[in-house]
């Protein structure tokens, strides 16, 4: 089946004002019928979203999910056992390891590529880079491919600061992730200056402005879609759906669990989207490219990671949210098993982990495992990250072998790669 991309739209570029600002962001939802804050649903009957918990950098495999004490490529770091029988992760998550038995471990994951920017793309979107093409971000594919009109907010977010972050690729910016660099705080301008009589004045004379510069230029006013960007803009400044962003209403023990840091704060709100229906969100944790010191580094991000993934899992369980929210950890790549001068561990883009969730996959599936001694670079049972997407892609009720034609005239696959049954339960 071959969709053929039409009306695709060009956002105009940012400018200091909020509604610049908005098409600079290229907003990603539709214009809903209802703009008040919808009651949030629970369980599996509700849509169900994507958690992208980003480990910039490329986190180290043996630290986090594949320890291997007592050799030389494990080092110094040590393994606890968790609540699926017989897995051991790193002794840096004892608040994960309660609750990592709602989730399943890839190990095996392997890549091509080595670079973190081309290893971010491909990553992030299943397909690795080509001069004459720009894939989209899983996250916009599925803002396209699974609307939502009742979302006033973005359907699909990036929180944290990130260097390449998620983008809509050949879909159009107006699929890039909406992104919020300080994660459950007000977001900058999103409130009109003025109210009532005053708005209403300014909003009518934007209109005359507006229909004037249509009569002479239509076609730099269909590809910037300024009227379009200004109705979503109003109708996102008007939703209650707003609130979403902010975490001042969360309870401070729920607060201290998440942690005091951009990456905790980034978790909740992440489910605070998801129940708001959002369907794609990013929360990224940088700091993970550990060339020099590289047990120094991981205890540092353990330390952030380590409650904020906890808190989101144990979170999403209380609330009846997990069956309808997939949750994947993953970075660009992992680090060497050997151990450099600097007590670095360099890029490794073979044999890799990830740790993958709820939307109705199996949990407690262990997947691929790596050589002890870092001897062998092949590990054994090898997942292809394409393969993780077209995972995803099913258990979202996409066929990933769906085709969509790009603006070159090119029919691209949603993913290239095949489920894998036993995240699915069909094997």
């Amino acid at each position: 089946m071959t969709e053929t991309l039409s009306g695709l739209t060009v956002a105009g570029r940012s400018r200091r004002n909020l509604l610049g600002t908005l098409a600079g962001g290229c907003l990603p939802f539709a214009l809903p019928p209802l703009l008040g804050q919808q009651r949030a649903q629970r369980g599996a009957q509700r849509p169900t979203s994507l958690i992208l918990l980003w480990l910039a950098g490329g986190a180290s495999q043996l630290e986090t999910w594949d320890p291997h004490p007592g050799t030389a490529a494990g080092g110094e770091t040590q393994a606890i056992p968790t609540r699926i029988p017989d897995l051991l992760i790193s002794d840096l998550y004892p608040q994960l390891a309660e609750q990592i038995d709602a989730l399943s471990v890839i190990r095996s994951l392997v890549s091509q590529e080595g670079d973190h920017e081309r290893a971010t793309y491909f990553v992030k979107t299943g397909y690795r880079p080509v001069p004459a093409l720009k894939h989209p971000a899983v996250g916009a594919t599925l803002a396209r491919m699974l609307p939502e009109n009742a979302v006033a907010i973005p359907r699909h977010v990036s929180l944290g600061s990130s260097p390449w972050p998620a983008r809509g690729g050949f879909f159009g910016p107006a699929y890039d992730a909406f992104k919020v660099y300080a994660p459950g705080r007000s977001i900058p301008n999103m409130r009109a200056s003025v109210r009532g009589v005053r708005q209403d004045r300014r909003l009518k004379n934007l209109e005359i402005l507006s229909r004037e510069f249509r009569q002479q230029r239509q076609r730099q006013v269909a590809a910037t879609q300024h009227r379009e960007m200004v109705a979503r803009a109003l109708r996102m400044m008007d939703s209650e759906q707003l609130q979403a962003f902010e975490i001042a209403d969360e309870s401070l023990a729920l607060r201290d669990r998440y942690g005091d840091t951009d990456f905790g704060r980034g978790c909740l709100v992440a489910r605070r989207l998801v129940e708001r229906g959002v369907r794609a969100i990013e929360v990224t944790l940088g700091g993970f490219d550990s060339h020099v010191n590289n047990f120094a580094v991981h205890r540092a991000r353990a330390g952030v990671l380590d409650p904020a993934f906890a808190a989101l899992i144990r979170d999403l369980r209380e609330r009846d949210l997990l069956d309808s929210t997939l949750v994947l950890c993953i970075g660009e790549f992992g680090r060497t098993p050997s151990i450099n001068p600097l007590e670095g561990r360099d890029h490794w883009p073979t044999g890799f982990s990830c740790v993958v969730g709820g939307g109705g996959l199996r949990a407690g599936v262990v997947i691929g495992q790596t050589d002890p001694e870092g001897k062998q670079k092949q590990p054994r049972d090898p997942i292809h990250v394409p393969d993780l997407y077209a995972t995803l892609f099913q258990r979202l009720g996409l066929d990933p072998h769906h085709e969509v034609v790009s603006p070159i005239g090119r029919p691209i696959r949603l993913s290239e790669g095949e489920p894998i049954a036993r995240l699915l339960g069909t094997s």
